[in-house]
């Protein structure tokens, strides 16, 4: 139960950067999306309080930025058009190896 917190808060850390990159335009401010990446937030860390009941600190935090982390790059590529360069992905690829290293060496 721990480990499936500490990954749907990965989950909801995709969707703050994306509220703030949303939330703020030529036009002014979008308040649903900056209320979008609030309650992400607020999500995200409450499943990660939960997590780091019995998963480390150290690992739930990796895990949880990493998760994050990858997910914001693919929104990125799929949503905003950035760059899908082979030097990205494999950056990217370490990111996951290090989440997979972390799962399979905790207890």
């Amino acid at each position: 139960m721990d480990w499936i917190a500490l990954i749907i808060a990965g989950v909801f850390e995709w969707g703050w950067p994306v509220g703030l990159k949303l939330g703020w335009s030529d036009a002014g401010l979008a308040w649903g999306w900056l209320a979008f990446a609030a309650i992400s937030m607020a999500a995200s860390g409450t499943l990660l309080l939960i997590a780091q009941r019995r998963i480390a600190m150290g690992t739930a935090y990796a895990v949880w930025t990493g998760i994050g982390a990858v997910g914001t790059f693919l929104l990125g590529i799929a949503i905003f058009g950035e760059a899908a360069t082979i030097e990205r992905f494999v950056c990217v690829g370490l990111i996951v190896a290090g989440i997979v290293g972390l799962k399979v060496s905790s207890r």
